[in-house]
Formats: C-alpha cells, structure tokens, sequence
C-alpha cells in the first residue's frame, strides 16, 4: 500500500486521519518537531532514519522548519504528502508575535516541502494541503460572492478577505503552490471548524453547556461553516485516492448553522431541559479576545457544491447528526 507522509499529524486532524488511513492499509509516516528517538544532533539527517515505529503501519519522523531539515529517507520514500502544519489560530490571544508564528509556521513549513520536493529524489504523486475558510472573511463585506437569496455561499473562486486571516490564508496558499511547477498534483483543502470529541472549537462550545448555560455569542445570528472531524478526514483520503481532484476545495458541511441555533442544539442534547440560555454581549468577547473575537462573531457561509460535484458524500451534512454522533461516542 501506499506510503503518506503527514505534517502536523500530532494535531487533532492529524491524528483521527492517521489512525483513518493505517486503518485502510496505508503506512503513514507522521512528521513532527519531536521524535522519541531523541534529539537530533546534526541537520544532517540522511545520514540515519529518525523513524520510529508506534504501532502497525504508522511510524513516526522527525523535522525542524526553522533550520530547514527533514528525515530524507522518509520524504524520499512517500506516496503522497499529507500538509497539516500550522500554529493553532485560536490557541493564544493575538499580539504581533503570535500573528507572525501563525503565519511563518505555515509558510516556512511549505517552503521547506517545496525545497525538499525540488533538492531530494522522491516518488511524490501529489500534496494534499491545509488551508482555512478564514479566506473569506464576513458575508457582508462580500456582497459580490455571498447570495443569501439563493442559499449559496461564499465559492473557491472568491477573493481573499483584506484581513488578518484573508492575508494569512493567501500566504499559506501561496506559499504550497509552486508544487504544481514540479508536476505534482495539488489540493488545498479550505477548512471550515472542525467538530471533534478531542478538542478544538467544539470542547469550548461544550464548557459553558456542562455547567448548565447555553452560551450565544453576540446576537448569536452569525453563520457558522463548520465540519465534523470525520468527514475532513475522509475528505483528505478522497482528495488523495481521486486523481482527478485539484485545485481548491472547500472543506465544510452543506448545512452551515447559525451560532444560537448550534448553542441551543448542543445545550438540548447534552442537558435535556436543564439549562439557562444568555448572550455574551460583543464587548465581553472583544476584551477577552482581542482581535481575535472578529472571527468568533462574523458570520461565514461557505458552499460545499465543488466537492459535492466530485462525488465526496458526507456521513454527517447535518449539524443534527453530528452532534447525535459526537455525544453517544463520547458516552
């Protein structure tokens, strides 16, 4: 079977598709800063494998984006490449630091798979890559590409946002694409917010509801494009084992949802009758979070029409039935 190698794979995508691809026979190699093989002494790393096996078919390598080295025999040995890595965009409040990691970890990451695909000798059919519906910014402020009217979303030929996020998720892109000058067939995948038992945006929608309130942020009209952590992950094995996929792909439900109605759902199922519903005014979020509370109160409504057209099905296009899902797994 085929050999995927797999950056940011220690994230919370990175693992449930590891474990997805190795359970369809894959061998998955995921590479990450760390190995426990120890600390590597020299860049030099052709010279001996950093791979360390875990479990079955997935094995671990090492890498380092700031000095620019990765385990060649490993890059050299890989089917495919599988580009998750990137800092978390809502891990820490945003200051001018935080935004250039954000940023340069996706970037310098790419730049070093480019580099690594020109200078080593490899059998790389294609590089499936993360990007983020961040491209897109706030319904309002994209009259042009946003037609409420018809249902339709914001669609993969829109402009990126002239923000924070737009400006991150164009350099991103751009900073992958010159795999297409070596031949290599690329997708990006414009992902949406993940919902996941093992962490991200959805645990932190859950705080509030196990102590009894439904928290709605702002008026809670905004349009959520959100995805369950199962269908991304069949989304990359679809992308990968489909050579017909390339280009940009949004990587959300067909069903987006607006915060209060998700908030409402989520207090329902997990508490039944038992809760409180309150707003948590604008201003609070803008002196919790900074900046950061633009992106938690605009409203995004993403189309999933291309991959649709591909023949990509969704086990959950519904945000009813992945919360049905999400909480019998988790009881």
């Amino acid at each position: 079977m085929a050999r995927v190698l797999i950056t940011g794979g220690t994230g919370m995508i990175g693992k449930r598709l590891s474990q997805m691809l190795a359970e369809k026979g894959y061998e998955v190699v995921v590479v990450s800063r760390q190995s426990s093989v120890g600390s590597r002494q020299s860049s030099d790393v052709s010279s001996q494998s950093s791979v360390v096996s875990l479990q079955s078919n997935i094995s671990y390598a090492q890498w380092n984006i700031e000095e620019g080295w990765l385990d060649k025999d490993s890059f050299a040995k890989a089917d495919y490449i599988i580009h998750l890595a990137g800092a978390g965009i809502a891990d820490k409040k945003w200051n001018r630091k935080r935004k250039q990691e954000i940023v340069e970890s996706r970037t310098k990451s790419s730049g070093l798979i480019v580099t690594s695909l020109k200078t080593i000798s490899n059998k790389v059919k294609a590089v499936i890559s993360a990007s983020a519906i961040g491209w897109y910014g706030c319904n309002l402020t994209h009259p042009d590409k946003y037609r409420d009217s018809k249902g339709e979303g914001f669609k993969e030929d829109a402009l990126a946002a002239d923000d924070f996020l737009g400006d991150t998720c164009k350099q991103w892109e751009q900073s992958i694409e010159p795999v297409t000058d070596l031949q290599k067939r690329l997708v990006i995948l414009r992902t949406g917010i993940v919902f996941s038992n093992d962490g991200g945006a959805y645990e932190e929608f859950k705080k509030p509801v196990k102590k009894g309130m439904a928290a709605i942020l702002g008026n809670g009209e905004q349009v959520i494009s959100w995805i369950h952590i199962d269908d991304i992950c069949r989304m990359y094995i679809h992308a990968l084992e489909n050579n017909q996929l390339q280009g940009v792909y949004n990587a959300v439900a067909p069903m987006p949802v607006k915060n209060k109605d998700f908030t409402l759902q989520l207090a329902k199922a997990i508490r039944g009758k038992y809760f409180i519903s309150l707003h948590v005014p604008s201003f609070i979020l803008r002196w919790m979070l900074g900046e950061m509370s633009i992106e938690v109160l605009k409203s995004t409504t993403v189309s999933a029409e291309k991959i649709r057209q591909t023949g990509f099905t969704f086990l959950y296009p519904s945000i009813q039935a992945a919360l049905q899902q999400l909480i019998n797994k988790k009881n």
